[in-house]
């Protein structure tokens, strides 16, 4: 019998850890192998690497479950007799409308390892294999459903990367799995579903990071919690410092507010700046919505450990839209107080009704309509109207331009304190898709749009049109064409360039007038309304620099 484990990936720069353990683990069959592709690969030609085969089995999940389905179709066509079999976390819960398509055969619901190699040996009588949902010969559905978990030390002297090639980890996202399980029960997460907490062996975990480490740069741990255990989290963190590599970044999703002050200590005495990323979920702050899903949180200990760490540490945070008892307000309160934290990435995500998670079942008494198809996001709900809801996903879109991508962020410094950062954003989001698609723009038309955002809506601040400027001119490692703002006269800016002895033979530069000392602006955000030169330098190979600047009378500009 001939098996293949594969996936469709969102994205070629990631990883499935779970086909690569599953194969370790039954290597030895004979016929099984291993293969990844992605969700915007050609279909047909997908199925046609796959239909020869005679078990296809596929790692399911919500961002590829329909891309996965129609590739089961079409190798059905090719090979009518091949046996189709998904696994993974989509269709471990509701799978009754899956199993009756004519595409699929078999599916594995919960952790696959014990039930694949049961499959394995068994083929093709399979009728007694654990948490193996399959047709009988009258059309009927089998499931010998079992509570029974994979032992975790099984994976010792097992490497699930051996057969990556070095080039191939480098340029991913490589992702090691520590834990299983959440001490939590946030009714929105399928972690919430497996509340026992279970570690692999720590010279296995050690093992894995060493490779990784040694031949991949971007290392992503999986634990929904990595910092549950005190003595655990600093072991680890002190081996990635003996090992690791200078290009190396290690991210970790972390419960900020349980952080132990003996971690935060050990990462300012010891941790290099940008060595780590951690992603926090705040969700919400407001409390009465964190309670109705089963979810507690102090935002005020969240916000003081992210100001404690943000030196060292690059903080990646997340907020969901849509919860119960989270009215407009208070997400706008939410994202306003998360905003100002200025995190290198906010994640605005809209609630989404998981197949077996708890917010599913409540659906009907919040009043919740969300999407049948995956990802199942919400439509509207007893807090929010579908037009609230559109409000916020323009909102989202704009954030994700300017802020995410990093491309306005001092001015978005400027806008959070003078004015509501969630409606600047969401006008500059219902302004920017009048004029253009969120998916099909320029950069130029994202200066452009902000521009003309501004100046019909805060026609009266010229530190905001400044401002824009200045993001304008630093972006590109270019010079670009001059924009929006005017350099000061020719005489001027040589006269200054030439005083501080800047080479402008060999690099080139931009001198801007400004109402304000951008560099107070900086370390501050205080305005001081005095006149100042800015002074750009574009060396051609990376992003331009603020060189110096100086206090000029206002006749010099």
């Amino acid at each position: 019998m001939t098996v293949l484990l594969t996936t469709l990936n969102a994205k070629y720069i990631h990883i499935n850890l779970a086909i690569r353990l599953l194969y370790e683990l039954n290597k030895a069959h004979t016929g099984l192998s291993w293969r990844e592709f992605t969700i915007k690969e050609d279909k047909d030609g997908i199925a046609e690497a796959c239909a020869r085969y005679d078990v296809v089995a596929f790692s399911c999940y919500i961002w590829n479950i329909m891309q996965t389905l129609e590739v089961a179709r079409r190798i059905k066509i090719l090979n009518p007799q091949i046996k189709i079999l998904l696994g993974g976390p989509e269709v471990s819960y509701d799978w009754q409308d899956v199993i009756v398509l004519p595409q699929v055969d078999y599916i594995i619901t919960g952790e696959g390892e014990v039930p694949f190699k049961n499959f394995l040996d068994a083929y093709p009588n399979v009728k007694d294999v654990p948490n193996l949902i399959q047709k009988d010969d009258n059309q009927g559905i089998r499931y010998f459903q079992t509570t029974q978990m994979f032992d975790l030390s099984l994976y010792k002297d097992l490497n699930p990367y051996e057969n990556d090639t070095p080039e191939e980890l480098y340029n991913k996202v490589c992702y090691i799995e520590t834990s299983r399980g959440c001490p939590y029960k946030c009714e929105f997460c399928l972690a919430s579903l497996d509340n026992k907490v279970r570690y692999l062996p720590n010279e296995t975990i050690k093992a894995h990071l060493l490779y990784l480490m040694t031949h991949g740069r971007v290392i992503k741990f999986l634990d929904r919690t990595f910092n549950i255990k005190r003595d655990f989290t600093i072991d680890i963190f002190k081996f990635i410092l003996a090992h690791h590599r200078p290009e190396n970044v290690f991210q970790f999703e972390i419960t900020a507010d349980i952080l132990h002050p003996d971690i935060i200590k050990f990462i300012n005495e010891h941790v290099p700046k940008g060595l780590f990323r951690f992603e926090i979920g705040i969700q919400t702050v407001n409390q009465k919505a964190n309670l109705e899903v089963s979810r507690k949180q102090s935002f005020d200990k969240t916000k003081s450990i992210i100001q404690q760490l943000e030196h060292k540490v690059e903080m990646h945070l997340d907020l969901i839209v849509g919860l119960a008892l989270d009215y407009w307000g208070d997400i706008q309160y939410s994202f306003e107080e998360v905003f100002k934290l200025f995190a290198p990435e906010l994640q605005l995500g809209f609630l989404k009704f998981l197949k077996g998670t708890p917010v599913r079942h409540k659906a009907e008494q919040h009043g919740f309509i969300y999407d049948p198809n995956p990802p199942y996001q919400i439509i509207e709900s007893n807090y929010l109207s579908r037009a609230e809801l559109h409000q916020i996903e323009l909102l989202e879109n704009a954030l994700e331009i300017y802020w995410n991508k990093k491309r306005t962020l001092h001015t978005l410094r400027y806008v959070t304190g003078k004015y509501s950062i969630f409606d600047f954003l969401r006008g500059l989001g219902f302004h920017f898709v009048e004029r253009k698609p969120f998916h099909q723009y320029a950069l130029t038309d994202v200066f452009e749009i902000l521009a003309d955002f501004a100046m019909q809506h805060y026609p009266e601040d010229v530190i905001l049109r400044e401002l824009i400027a200045i993001d304008y001119y630093l972006f590109p490692k270019m010079k670009p064409k001059t924009w929006l703002l005017e350099e000061v006269e020719r005489v001027e800016k040589y006269a200054l360039l030439n005083g501080l002895r800047l080479n402008h033979q060999k690099n080139r530069y931009i001198v801007l007038p400004l109402h304000f000392d951008f560099e107070s602006f900086q370390k501050t955000q205080i305005i001081d309304n005095q006149f100042y030169a800015l002074i750009i330098q574009y060396i051609g190979t990376s992003k331009p620099t603020v060189i110096d600047y100086k206090k000029v009378e206002p006749c010099a500009l």
